[in-house]
């Protein structure tokens, strides 16, 4: 058992003396980023909002920025949604002979985001495209299901974009 300890220890030892670290691999320059109002190019109510959020909330579970005021920031994060789209995705029982229901809903959300560092020409990240999809069920109140269904899928796209903007700048 003390042998089996010597050697973890000593494999820790040089590992650690390797460069290997952990942490954001963001570019050492880039501390902060502000998030611009996200634009809304759908029917969708407050798809915009819903979006900045979860920006907001992704950068901070991330952590590897800070987010920030637009004046503050190291770089600027502008997103647009596109398309956001709802269906139907399983059949459910009928109420009654006129009244159809579906069980469950999906909603996608489409759009775009690029990066900017204020000042330059050249933007971090240039224009990509994301998309975002979730399933919600329609239980008690359709309103709220589906506002949180589309804040869902506003999750699953800004995940996205945290990825690519700190890892594949």
């Amino acid at each position: 058992m003390k042998i089996y300890l010597s050697f973890f220890s000593l494999l820790l030892f040089l590992i650690s003396g390797c460069g290997y670290h952990a942490g954001s691999i963001m570019h050492p320059q880039i501390k902060s980023i502000a998030i611009a109002p996200v634009v809304n190019d759908t029917l969708e109510p407050n798809v915009a909002a819903e979006m900045r959020a979860a920006l907001s909330e992704r950068f901070m579970v991330d952590g590897s920025l800070k987010v920030k005021s637009l004046h503050e920031a190291d770089c600027i994060l502008y997103c647009r949604i596109t398309e956001a789209k709802t269906t139907a995705t399983q059949e459910d029982t009928k109420d009654n002979e006129q009244n159809y229901r579906p069980a469950e809903w999906g909603v996608q959300v489409i759009g775009e985001f690029s990066v900017i560092i204020p000042g330059r020409r050249d933007p971090l990240i240039s224009t990509r495209g994301i998309s975002g999809t979730a399933l919600y069920q329609v239980l008690a109140d359709y309103d709220i299901t589906r506002r949180r269904g589309v804040y869902m899928a506003c999750w699953n796209a800004a995940g996205q974009i945290v990825q690519y903007t700190t890892e594949a700048w």
